[in-house]
């Protein structure tokens, strides 16, 4: 995926046909339906240039597309199936959800609007609800617990369909809260990559929506009419820290519009020598760069 243009979004016809459809009686106007364009483009644009940036898909790869039943994972399959049309290289995409077996879980929501839009699709079941209801102490956050369980199935099933990527829906707010939850709470500065191999290096995992913003992809989802599917573990805990984060987070954009891109623009362009990592950069090393430059000068001055 080397050529930009190649990404750009489609011509604001075809991009309206991938809306949903509508009676006469009930069409949207005219500039809704622009502003749902300029929407679709602004969220291809972005993925695309993503992609790109990173280097997230390659001729041949067959791409895992984890599948939950949120705004951002429904987002994320129906913007690279629209990618998938126009792209420079060939890949696959193939639909995976893990049904976790939480309790009211609606195990026929995904399969029938997967069935619906014809994209291959697993289903794959692990009752991971019942581990972390049981190893979970009381009151206490579930999220660490289930995260690695989900984690662990899903890198195991990549695996076992032959799958070179696992493409995830986090966004650019998603990356930006895991930065201040670190630094918060753990201790270090890092976030979400949008390209991480696995610590095993078996897995390859691509975040594709990394430059898109949140409030952009609820717009889409609900203009989509997306089959949300709640979380009733994660998503149902009170106090939780991403959320307090999250909160303060659109509370400095409101105060402060234009701050989240700034701080993203400061993930993407770190300077290692301005921080405190020794394990990064070579503080211990820098009288021997001193003495370098300067013997170089007086070399070069002799020279002159």
């Amino acid at each position: 995926m080397q050529d930009a243009v190649t990404f750009d979004p489609r011509p604001a016809d075809e991009a309206a046909s991938a809306a949903p459809s509508t009676s006469s009686a009930d069409a949207p106007d005219a500039q809704a339906k622009r502003e749902f364009n300029k929407l679709q483009k602004r969220l291809r644009r972005q993925a695309g240039n993503a992609i790109i940036d990173f280097g997230m898909i390659r001729e041949g790869d067959k791409v895992m597309v984890c599948l939950s039943g949120g705004k951002d994972s429904y987002t994320m399959l129906e913007i690279l199936r629209s990618l998938q049309r126009s792209a420079p290289v060939n890949f696959s995409l193939v639909a995976v959800n893990l049904d976790q077996k939480q309790p009211g879980f609606p195990e026929h929501v995904l399969p029938e609007y997967l069935d619906g839009i014809g994209v291959d699709y697993h289903i794959l079941e692990r009752d991971t609800y019942s581990v972390v209801k049981e190893k979970t102490p009381e009151g206490k956050t579930t999220c660490a617990l289930c995260s690695r369980l989900r984690r662990g199935s899903l890198y195991g099933y990549a695996e076992e369909i032959g799958a070179t990527k696992i493409a995830l829906g986090h966004h650019r707010e998603d990356i930006l809260e895991t930065l201040f939850l670190n630094m918060f709470f753990g201790g270090s500065l890092k976030s979400m990559p949008p390209k991480l191999l696995s610590d095993d290096g078996k897995n390859m995992v691509i975040r594709p929506l990394a430059y898109c913003r949140e409030a952009d992809i609820a717009e889409f989802s609900r203009r989509m009419e997306f089959p949300i599917i709640p979380c009733n573990l994660c998503g149902s805990q009170p106090n939780l820290q991403r959320q307090v984060v999250k909160d303060m987070l659109a509370d400095w954009e409101v105060k402060h519009p234009g701050r989240l891109e700034s701080m993203f623009k400061a993930v993407t362009n770190v300077a290692p020598s301005q921080l405190a990592d020794r394990e990064l950069f070579d503080f211990a090393g820098l009288e021997d760069q001193q003495a370098k430059r300067q013997a170089d000068r007086i070399d070069l001055h002799q020279e002159s």
